[in-house]
């Protein structure tokens, strides 16, 4: 800008400078979604005083952590600038780039219905095998296999979960087809990545006995495959009912 004050080379400059700041909070977002289910299933063991035994290993949040979550959420930083990023009025110079409306959208939302899910996964393989509050899941106890795997649920629940907030945070305020869901290719390979890992992780045997895992049945995988779209979907709905209320206001 300061060696070309063409109109044109301006208002690219400020446009870029918008996308910029919006990928940063898209990172944000993404990153932040993710507290809440690996907290919520520690708070359940403690608040429970053991009687539901723990559903995520520390190995497991660290694979999550490590592993599945960093590669999406750089590509997250790649994303173009959303349609209708300049008709947005300037933001308040005393705005941060972390604001209350995105707390409340990962850790309140995105955050909320992840933990949902996967502890849903979590009591589904113990209630299936006959599990009730309090029973022994130890190792030697007839339902330590069933406890591992329950565990194993939550794991990968918490990675399809990762899909469907990686795919909402794409936007903050467009509808993810206004921006094209295949169009952030970088993001698409951290996806393939993050579920071919996963995949090694509860299926290929030494890394089972490394990570704690066992090999999910295909109605558990069935359930878990549901999590991105209601994650996404409840995002989606929420951005809706936004933008409509601000069109009726306007």
């Amino acid at each position: 800008v300061l060696t070309d004050d063409n109109f044109a080379t301006i208002v690219a400059a400020i446009e870029s400078g918008r996308r910029v700041y919006d990928n940063v909070r898209k990172f944000i977002v993404y990153i932040f979604a993710h507290a809440t289910p690996e907290v919520i299933p520690f708070l359940v063991f403690a608040l429970s005083a053991g009687t539901v035994p723990l559903p995520l290993t520390v190995l497991q949040i660290l694979a999550i952590d490590l592993g599945t979550e960093t590669l999406p959420a750089l590509a997250l930083g790649r994303e173009r600038a959303e349609p209708g990023v300049m008709s947005r009025p300037p933001r308040p110079s005393s705005q941060g780039v972390i604001s209350r409306d995105m707390l409340v959208r990962s850790w309140g939302w995105l955050g909320t219905v992840s933990a949902a899910l996967v502890m849903t996964a979590f009591f589904y393989v113990l209630w299936r095998a006959g599990w009730h509050p309090g029973d022994p899941t130890g190792p030697g106890t007839p339902l330590h296999h069933a406890y591992v795997t329950a565990t194993t649920a939550t794991f990968a629940g918490i990675v399809t979960c990762q899909i469907g907030t990686a795919m909402a945070a794409r936007t903050d305020h467009a509808a993810l087809r206004e921006i094209g869901p295949f169009t952030n290719r970088l993001l698409l390979a951290g996806i393939a990545f993050e579920l071919v890992f996963t995949a090694a992780l509860v299926y290929v045997p030494p890394l089972q006995d490394l990570f704690g895992t066992a090999a999910l049945s295909l109605d558990v995988v069935a359930l878990i495959a549901t999590f991105p779209v209601l994650v996404w979907g409840t995002d989606e709905l929420r951005r809706w009912a936004r933008r409509t209320r601000r069109s009726t206001n306007a």
